[in-house]
């Protein structure tokens, strides 16, 4: 049995989820063989993922979403780096949870690039979810050597709200390490940076943007577009325009006009680091999940990116969650044969978060009375 589940967000850490996965299919089919490999499509958790398969686990102290300094951690092995955003400028790092969608940074992104630098890595994996930012990469390029002007030739402030005063933007002094390296943006949204479905817009509101706010943030993005364009031609407007380049407001932008990156799904990304293909090998059964299996899981969301790997391998694929929302078709449209829902077992939702470990243990025995007979 391969146990290759996300996250419950909010509940269970994916390496949490397949621990007590394994413990309910050893307490209802003892002996049976069982591993593990915690996935992630590019939002918080990518580093746990990594470190879980392998990887070593490093930290610095950045430059969090509001200034203050925090603790964020990234993941090496070889050559190959996982950066994760969210670890830098996450929402998690917001104090006392107070949402700042004009002013949120993502320098310390930036600083945890240069960090992955400085320890050698050549191929550089960045989860872009989570983000607590609307800044449009402004903060993470400045970071990494950018220079952002205003007109009295002053960095601009921080967020995404001070781009408003962006007069001259010169990138040729970003890290000179960067054009060396492969850079492979992972990310789950194919959002433009601006208009109706950019970054703004779209995710604006979840960061605590109000409808004023967004328009703000919509204007000052496209008078950055601009900007840069003055410096650095006709494929900033391409850029802004390309899948992905509106992922964690903006940095997506950012990391395809200046950091010389190529968009990914994140999940595709992550199986391949984390070596989902040598496990998947060895597998009977598959075992994927995460808290809510939903609409958005099937645009690029972790269970459905594993199922689709092992249905093209031949091999089947059975979910966990906390609360199931797709019906019979859509499950097996995904590649999914069937899924064990929390919510099945215990209707209340609130029981189902503070109680999520052992809850699972017991749809692993149920799963393992229907699967492994």
């Amino acid at each position: 049995m391969l146990i290759a589940a996300d996250k419950f967000k909010g509940s269970l850490t994916a390496v949490e989820v397949a621990e007590h996965v394994a413990a309910g299919l050893d307490r209802a089919r003892p002996g049976t063989a069982v591993e593990a490999l915690p996935v992630a499509d590019g939002g918080d958790g990518t580093v746990a993922a990594a470190v879980a398969a392998g990887f070593t686990r490093h930290t610095r102290e950045v430059t969090g979403p509001t200034g203050g300094r925090v603790t964020a951690a990234w993941a090496l092995r070889d050559s190959t780096a996982v950066v994760e955003l969210a670890e830098a400028s996450g929402l998690q790092h917001l104090p006392d949870g107070v949402l700042a969608p004009l002013t949120a940074t993502t320098r310390g992104c930036g600083e945890l690039i240069a960090a992955a630098l400085d320890a050698g890595a050549r191929t550089l994996v960045l989860g872009v979810g989570g983000s607590a930012t609307t800044d449009g990469g402004a903060g993470m390029l400045s970071a990494l050597g950018a220079r952002l002007l205003t007109a009295d030739g002053t960095p601009v402030g921080p967020g995404g709200a001070a781009l408003a005063d962006l007069a001259r933007a010169d990138l040729s002094g970003l890290d000179p390490r960067l054009p060396g390296i492969d850079l492979v943006l992972a990310g789950d949204v194919d959002n433009p940076l601006t208009g109706p479905k950019g970054a703004a817009a779209v995710y604006g509101p979840q960061k605590g943007a109000d409808e004023d706010d967004v328009r703000t943030l919509d204007a000052a993005l496209t008078h950055y577009v601009r900007v840069l364009a003055d410096s650095l031609g006709g494929r900033v407007a391409e850029a802004a325009e390309a899948p992905g380049a509106g992922a964690a407001g903006g940095v997506g932008f950012a990391a395809l006009v200046g950091l010389g990156a190529r968009f990914r799904p994140g999940i595709e990304v992550m199986l391949e680091v984390l070596g989902f293909a040598a496990a998947l090998d060895r597998a009977d059964l598959v075992i994927t999940g995460e808290g809510s299996l939903d609409a958005q899981t099937l645009h690029g969301k972790a269970p459905a990116g594993v199922a689709a790997a092992a249905r093209a391998r031949g091999v089947d694929t059975v979910a966990v969650c906390g609360r199931l929302a797709l019906g019979t078709d859509a499950l097996r449209q995904a590649g999914i044969r069937r899924a064990y829902a929390l919510l099945d077992i215990e209707p209340d939702p609130e029981r189902c978060f503070s109680e999520a470990g052992p809850l699972l243990e017991r749809l692993a025995e149920r799963l393992a009375e229907d699967f492994l007979t």
